[in-house]
């Protein structure tokens, strides 16, 4: 990987590793040298990373400049380790991997009381029952979203009936048991919500239907809330 690339690389797992972080290690890690780790422990060092320890003992990282300063008051870093705690009982493996990433980067920049303050969080989240996520085009339909491309579907529904969709995807949305795609079918010309365990195939078409996008969310979301309204005020006339 290019020097840029592996200088970044280290200072992530001086962040995530448990320290002190051997030279050895960081060179299995990135694939070089243990020499070259030295000299670009020296980089770091002197572009402003506080690094300390030494050849032979391992290294700490204590200060970052790549990251700016963070403060949290305390239920904000509850609210933090909740949620990427949350992420990673996803049953998505790349969002349960970026949150541990997230996190580290985060604890990284506190002082030292917030990051006791994280290690000894109240908050904790645990699953019994995992979610149904397929991984086979998850990962697809996420970039497919970012980019706003069409997407063509074979699609089955609850009775079993096998259709083809061709779709604008528009968010991945987490329930309780399982993940649901909310998109904009074509076929329809209504908002839909397919389920990824009954996505049987899904490949984009490099069509883009940008910047359709955030507009169609805000709308569907507006209709929900108007819904919900309607609902709120039959039950209020239901009891007059």
């Amino acid at each position: 990987m290019p020097r840029s690339d592996r200088l970044f690389r280290l200072l992530h797992l001086l962040r995530s590793l448990p320290a002190p972080v051997t030279a050895m290690r960081l060179a299995d890690e990135t694939e070089v040298s243990v020499r070259a780790i030295y000299r670009d422990i020296a980089a770091l060092r002197a572009a402003g990373a506080r690094i300390e320890g030494a050849a032979g003992y391992g290294y700490v990282l204590t200060e970052d400049p790549a990251l700016p300063p963070q403060s949290f008051v305390r239920i904000e870093i509850e609210a933090l380790m909740f949620g990427l705690a949350e992420a990673g009982n996803s049953g998505d493996a790349q969002i349960a991997e970026a949150a541990g990433t997230a996190l580290a980067k985060i604890l990284a920049t506190l002082p030292e009381r917030q990051q006791r303050e994280a290690a000894h969080a109240v908050h904790y989240v645990h699953r019994h029952d995992r979610r149904d996520v397929p991984a086979r085009d998850l990962a697809m339909i996420r970039e497919a979203c970012w980019e706003e491309r069409v997407l063509v579907m074979d699609y089955r529904s609850e009775q079993g009936e096998r259709t083809r969709r061709e779709v604008w995807p528009l968010m991945l949305a987490y329930g309780a048991q399982r993940v649901n795609l909310l998109a904009w079918c074509r076929l329809r010309q209504d908002w839909r919500q397919f389920r990824l365990d009954r996505i049987e195939a899904a490949d984009p078409t490099g069509e883009s239907f940008r910047p359709r996008r955030a507009g169609l969310i805000k709308a569907y979301v507006a209709r929900l809330i108007s819904q919900n309204q309607g609902r709120e005020t039959g039950r209020s006339g239901a009891i007059r």
